[in-house]
């Protein structure tokens, strides 16, 4: 039976893989039980914290707008408001990041259009997130802010 890769002989070629399995944390696997899977959730996190300015800057100012919401003694509800607002830019900065990267894998270092619209839309999405949460927030803390005086 013959392969359709060619085999290489040199020795490196086949470590190559295995150092990168190791560096990945067992990325290409599916996971088995709950632990593994919220550890690859927090390795998700973590990625797009260090990797993603703009997540370092929504992580910031949602728990400044938070503090600023314990601090002016909103209610529950309007607290609980503001988490879900943050949280949704939150997600869709991870899922802009996520569309990113696959679209590099998928494409490379070429460009082709359709990757430039997924890109695009991906951002956008998260932009339309950040202004509607800068509305809501401005909506929930302006009027307890100027009632506190």
């Amino acid at each position: 039976m013959t392969t359709l890769l060619p085999r290489s002989s040199d020795p490196m070629a086949s470590e190559a893989p295995r150092r990168c399995r190791r560096r990945r944390g067992g990325a290409w696997r599916v996971a088995g039980d709950l632990p593994l899977s919220l550890r690859y959730a927090m390795q998700g996190l973590g990625y797009g914290f260090i990797s993603q300015r703009n997540f370092r800057i929504h992580v910031i100012t949602g728990a400044v707008v938070f503090g600023l919401g314990l601090w002016l003694q909103l209610s529950f509800d309007r607290l609980a408001v503001l988490v879900l607002t943050v949280a949704a830019v939150l997600v869709l900065e991870l899922m802009n990041t996520a569309i990113e990267s696959v679209v590099d894998l998928a494409i490379g270092r070429r460009f082709h259009p359709l990757a430039k619209i997924a890109k695009d839309c991906a951002a956008a999405a998260v932009l339309v997130a950040a202004l509607a949460a800068v509305l809501i927030a401005a909506l929930l803390l302006v009027p307890a802010l100027l009632l506190r005086l």
